[in-house]
């Protein structure tokens, strides 16, 4: 009964368990009743129960697939699941498409510990500095970083970080600024006194910075001393003055490594600052290993005083430019900086001019160290490695989209920096298409633009030839960066040279090599004469020349050039001097003394071997169709005799493996352009020149002395040869001795600028408004001549100056004296330019003739009448001698020179009539002494006038009376100014003279009117006229100077501001930017657009929709216009729809001509157009449609190296356009240039280099 009255047992009551047993899927019921105050019973057997199972695949399929198509990616899928996006039902969600950030904490807990013991005691609140910074709105490295997926390269809506040498501006400054479209004075920027950011403070020892308190110290006192300072709209009105002394200069051989590392790096303000500091390498370095005991890079070999110097250097942290000769070692510089780098956890970037220049590197600096990247246009290799390898476009593109490696960056290496030499080796590179990157004629832009941009805790390495102004350069680099740049040169070649002339054609005369300039650098005429007398005994004698000026090297037939080249390689491979580079200035030339060396065998058995064994295990990565290419064919059979070729129409491939197998001595003749001087570490025994003539764009000329130098610098290998071998071909005969001399012992050319404004350049820097154009250009080395420390010393000096001249009475009659200043300065200036214009005419030269009357006014004379005696040859600055009446006891003054030429203050012509007894003087005139030319002449015998003057000045005749000629001369002036003293008659420059000019007519006309207005003015009345005058002159001539240099250190004296005004207009007109200078989207777009110079051209195709009718591969066929540069004998047969994309593109290519010339750009709309060649447009088009590499080569005349290189810029251009479509929300166009890109990307043309495999 009482059972029955107990409420019902709940499940939880019951005593029951499930226990898992192990991976069975067998459970047991455990039934027995849990303990009381033990813990719950574990219910698998497993320690963390079961594993999870997997989806069966068909589950997985159509739940991702099928029942949830929200999954899939919205970008880059094909045309099938949009259809299905389309009939497939989703749920709304509206919420998704909101995005609240939430604001940065502007404050944040610190904790309070008891000192001794660390016990938390409190917490108080902090304020946060650089809150709510982000790549999108600041400069400063304590910005968050952005998103991992723009780490590497940025994005193009990122700020850069500040470059060094200048301050973020604030808000009202941009605005002040751009109202007046003025920039940032940087000079005046660097007066204030800013914190030091740099990676080596982070790796102080603590000795180190406990020494370094004091100074840190002081900072801190000077930086708040600027924050207290008074918020201007411009920098130039802060006015900030020096806050310290600059740091002496140390010796670069005696100053400590602790002192380097705590020299603070900040702007001398002293007159005599030098940025270059020149090293002396001529004393050794005794206590190198004193000073780093532990270096970062052991070298098996010991090093050179200058490598020494450049560690030293290095490990203080500092700037260095080396300019060493070539093979002597600079590479070792680079290395030290990659481990130094590496020890410190730091990153390195080590920059090429060329792509091809990279890959080598890469294979070099990976066996050394390992963890070294490379970043190229098509190739991303290891982009976290410590150091990475790139092209100079790559770095200039981190920077302007602030990509996060800069932060963790200390070393930037520019290797072959003398490239930036001219735009003619750039038209060189340009035209044998030697760069994968865009346009190489661009190269010296980029680099400026590079050094330019780097911040400040970067440190920079350039390594380059000896060019004779390295200082110069390197004063540039320092006085943008605000850091010293330590200056290392090397004296004289590791391996000396001797430099022969060849004249020999058979093996008879195969010996006839003669000593030109000796190891010493002593030009040796004997042997010189001896190469004149041994090609004159082979000479017909109609053609016999002693040295021939402009000897033609395409005199010779090709069996004779075959008879020079067998006989001379046969002759060096004999006395063991290969292997041997023969540089010749074209590529056809290069191809056809190649193959007419058929008999000529270099090689052993041995060494045919293990060219076949590698040409064997490179060429496996082609399909085998490409291995059966003629050139390939043709290659294979020249290196096993031991010949190769190298230039730009060589397949990538075979380029390679022809470096490889030179690097390895296996290839004893190498046929090269001169871009084989760009190659890394690969001398040789002999250097041969078939000509020292080549083609620079415009016509033959001889090679300059630093063409002449890098080529033949790749003679002679350091620790293998004694000297280097040099020879000079003289086929048709031997060249002029002054142009050999030049050529040899000539300077080098000096480094120059290149900078030029591009469109990007100028879109990157709009879409900063704390960065300006002006700021780019002012900096660059072209305004380097710009002397602003001086102009703004001698501005100041001007000032105080001008405060304090005595103030002017510009009251009563003299209240029209500044009026007349300026109405009698006009007057004069209006003068003088008639009297050029007259002197520059034949009718004025004519009737300043000799025995015409002229009325001088100078420092001396004032409207004397003077007749011409002698008129001088030299055209530019032509002078008068003439007879001059004067005051007795006048005619020994100096006021003859311009320095002492007064200005008068009442415009009068009243001629100069002598007060006593008049005499005479014999001066040279300039132009502008001569004030107006009578209509009178005088007979005049002008040799015994001047004979008779010279020989009374000297002493022993100076009281002997004046002859005959000029006593007669003297009175007949006399007697005219007497008889007109109110004026004489002159010849007036239109009537008279017959000028025509419409600046004469006007100008004679506003003389007329200028000398009317004279008339009406009250001040020359007053009594202190004369005074007060000159006071006004005085103040006005302070005035123009003070003017004149205000305006040479303002932005309106900028070289290429007129040309960036032009260019705004340009982009103004097709709405890339607004009339702001604000950004727009067409101009986002174009600032993507870096593997090509026609970013304009390009975005307009992407905007008027030129491309989206197109198919995949007619799309890349038609924009390889925008890659090749060259003219084609063979027309292409291309499509009626390609046909109709090319008159499009041609059409939009007018209208920007047309518009840059209405602009003011001096570039023609027909040369504007001419750039963009359809020669490859066919060869593209079938490549994109899947027609081997074999037979695309036959359908043009460009050689198979050429169509590679263009293909494989094309592929960069075409992952631009993509990016671009996507930024205007264009997925169709996008997808269409993916489609594209994967066509053109296989086979030889997207075959891996073997340096990075």
């Amino acid at each position: 009964m009482d059972k029955t009255d107990l409420p019902p047992v709940g499940p939880d009551d019951l005593p029951l368990s499930l226990l898992e047993m192990g991976c069975s899927g067998r459970l047991e019921l455990i039934t027995h009743p849990l303990p009381q105050n033990r813990p719950l019973p574990p219910h698998s057997t497993l320690p963390h129960g079961l594993p999870p199972t997997c989806l069966d695949l068909k589950t997985e399929v159509e739940k991702r697939f099928l029942r949830d198509p929200a999954w899939l990616p919205v970008h880059g899928v094909d045309d099938a699941f949009h259809k299905f996006l389309k009939i497939s039902k989703r749920n709304k969600e509206v919420d998704s498409l909101l995005h609240c950030s939430l604001s940065p904490l502007h404050s944040g807990l610190s904790v309070v510990r008891d000192p001794t013991t660390g016990m938390l005691l409190d917490f108080t609140e902090v304020l946060l500095e650089d809150t709510g910074l982000s790549a999108k709105n600041s400069l400063s490295l304590q910005r968050q970083p952005g998103p991992p997926s723009e780490s590497l390269r940025g994005s193009n809506t990122n700020y850069p970080f500040l470059p060094a040498g200048m301050e973020e501006l604030t808000l009202e400054q941009i605005k002040k600024k751009s109202e007046l479209e003025e920039d940032i004075d940087f000079e005046e920027e660097a007066k204030t006194t800013k914190s030091e950011l740099n990676l080596l403070s982070l790796l102080s020892t603590f000795d180190d910075v406990i020494d370094a308190l004091p100074e840190e110290k002081e900072g801190v006192s000077q930086k708040e001393e600027t924050v207290k300072l008074p918020r201007t709209n411009s920098l130039e009105d802060l006015g900030i003055k020096d806050s310290g002394n600059s740091p002496s200069q140390p010796s670069a051989n005696t100053v400590s490594l602790t002192e380097q590392k705590k020299k603070p790096q900040q702007e001398d303000k002293g007159d005599n600052k030098k940025w270059a500091v020149p090293v002396d390498i001529t004393s050794p370095c005794d206590d190198f290993y004193k000073r780093i005991p532990d270096p970062a890079f052991k070298y098996p070999f010991e090093l050179d005083v200058f490598q020494k110097q450049a560690i030293l250097r290095l490990e203080a942290h500092d700037s260095v430019f080396v300019a060493a000769h070539t093979s002597a070692g600079k590479t070792v510089v680079a290395e030290y900086a990659i481990a130094l780098s590496q020890k410190h956890m730091t990153r390195t970037i080590y920059t090429s001019p060329i792509k091809a220049l990279s890959n080598q590197k890469f294979r070099d600096f990976k066996t050394t160290f390992g963890d070294v990247g490379l970043l190229t246009g098509d190739v991303q290799l290891s982009p976290e490695a410590s150091c990475l390898i790139m092209t100079t476009e790559i770095l200039r593109s981190m920077l302007y989209n602030g990509s996060e490696v800069i932060r963790d960056l200390e070393w930037v290496i520019f290797d072959e920096v003398h490239y930036i030499n001219d735009a003619e080796l750039c038209f060189c590179l340009y035209c044998i298409q030697i760069s994968y990157d865009f346009v190489v004629c661009q190269r010296g832009v980029v680099w400026e633009e590079v050094l330019i941009m780097l911040p400040e805790h970067v440190s920079i390495i350039l390594l380059s030839a000896t060019v004779p102004n390295a200082v110069e350069f390197s004063e540039w680099i320092g006085r943008i960066k605000k850091r010293p740049i330590y200056v290392i040169s090397t004296i004289k070649r590791p391996v000396p040279l001797e430099h022969y002339l060849y004249t020999g054609n058979s093996t008879k005369t195969q010996k006839e090599l003669f000593l030109l300039l000796d190891p010493s650098g002593n030009f040796l005429t004997k042997g010189y004469y001896a190469a004149v007398e041994a090609k004159k005994e082979r000479t017909s004698k109609h053609a016999q020349s002693f040295g021939t000026k402009n000897v033609s090297q395409h005199n010779t037939t090709a069996s004779q050039d075959r008879a020079v080249w067998q006989t001379l390689l046969s002759y060096l491979s004999q006395r063991q001097q290969t292997p041997v580079v023969a540089f010749t200035f074209s590529r056809t030339r290069c191809d056809e003394n190649a193959r007419s060396l058929t008999s000529l065998d270099l090689t052993s058995s041995i060494e045919k071997s293990e060219i076949h064994s590698f040409l064997q295990k490179s060429l496996t990565r082609l399909r085998g169709g490409d291995r059966q290419l003629p050139q390939i064919l043709l290659m294979r059979d020249l290196l096993k005799r031991g010949i190769g070729v190298h230039h730009s129409g060589i397949l990538p491939i075979l380029k390679e493996i022809i470096e490889m197998l030179f690097s390895r001595g296996l290839v004893k003749v190498l046929f090269a352009t001169e871009t084989f001087a760009m190659g890394v570490n690969m001398p040789a025994r002999t250097v041969v020149f078939d000509s020292i003539r080549k083609h620079d764009g415009t016509g033959f000329r001889n090679l300059l002395p630093g063409e002449y130098i890098q080529m033949a610098g790749r003679a002679g290998r350091r620790g293998l040869d004694a000297t280097g071998t040099v020879i000079i071909l003289c086929k048709a005969g031997v060249h002029d001795m002054g142009d050999l001399h030049a050529m040899m012992l000539g300077k080098p050319t000096v480094l120059h600028s290149q900078f030029r404004l591009t469109y990007t350049m100028i879109l990157n820097l709009l879409r900063v408004e704390a960065l300006r154009v002006t700021d780019m250009m002012r900096r660059s080395f072209s305004e380097n001549h710009r002397d602003t420390q001086a102009h703004e010393k001698r501005i100041s000096e001007l000032r105080n100056t001008l405060s304090s001249l005595p103030p002017l009475d510009t009251e009563g009659q003299l209240s029209d004296l500044l009026s007349y200043y300026h109405t009698i300065t006009e007057l004069r200036i209006t003068t003088e330019t008639l009297q050029r214009a007259v002197l520059e005419s034949m009718n004025g030269l004519k009737a300043l003739s000799v025995g015409r009357v002229v009325i001088v006014s100078n420092g001396q004379h004032h409207n004397a009448l003077g007749v011409i005696l002698q008129v001088s040859n030299d055209a530019v600055n032509r002078t008068f001698t003439a007879l001059i009446i004067c005051e007795k006891g006048n005619e020994e003054a100096a006021g003859d020179d311009l320095s002492n030429k007064a200005f008068h203050p009442i415009y009068s012509t009243t001629l100069f009539i002598p007060e006593g007894p008049c005499s005479h003087t014999v001066q040279k005139l300039k132009l502008q002494d001569i004030s107006a030319i009578t209509t009178k002449t005088l007979k005049v015998i002008p040799e015994r006038i001047i004979d008779n003057y010279n020989k009374r000045q000297q002493p022993r005749f100076r009281l002997d009376p004046p002859g005959q000629a000029i006593s007669t001369a003297t009175q007949e002036l006399l007697r005219l100014a007497e008889a007109n003293p109110n004026g004489i008659t002159t010849l007036d420059p239109v009537n008279d003279l017959h000028l025509k000019g419409v600046d004469v007519v006007e100008g004679v006309m506003r003389h007329r009117v200028l000398q009317d207005c004279l008339k009406d003015f009250h001040c020359i009345h007053s009594p202190t006229f004369t005074e007060q005058f000159a006071r006004v002159q005085e103040r006005m001539s302070v005035q123009e100077e003070l003017d004149k240099l205000l305006f040479l250190v303002s932005d309106q004296s900028l070289t290429l501001l007129p040309e960036y005004h032009q260019r705004i207009k340009v982009l103004e007109a097709l709405q890339y930017v607004d009339s702001t200078g604000a950004v727009e989207l067409k101009g986002r777009v174009a600032c993507q657009k870096s593997s090509t110079a026609h970013e304009l051209l390009l975005t307009e195709l992407l905007f008027e929709n030129t491309l989206s009718p197109l198919a995949p591969e007619e799309s890349a066929a038609l924009l390889s216009c925008l890659v090749f540069t060259q003219n084609t004998q063979i027309d292409p047969h291309i499509t009626n729809t390609l046909q109709e994309g090319i008159n499009q593109v041609l059409s939009v290519a007018q209208r920007i001509g047309e518009l840059q010339m209405d602009c003011g750009i001096a570039q023609t709309a027909e040369d504007f157009v001419a750039q963009f060649k359809f020669g490859l447009t066919e060869v593209v088009y079938c490549w994109a449609r899947g027609m081997p590499f074999a037979e695309i080569a036959q359908l043009t005349d460009v050689q198979e190296g050429t169509i590679v290189r263009c293909i494989q810029r094309l592929d960069e251009v075409l992952k631009e356009v993509r990016q671009a479509a996507r930024i205007v929300g264009d997925s169709v166009l996008g997808s269409k240039m993916e489609r594209a890109s994967l066509a053109i990307r296989r086979d030889i043309v997207f075959t891996a280099s073997l340096y990075t495999h």
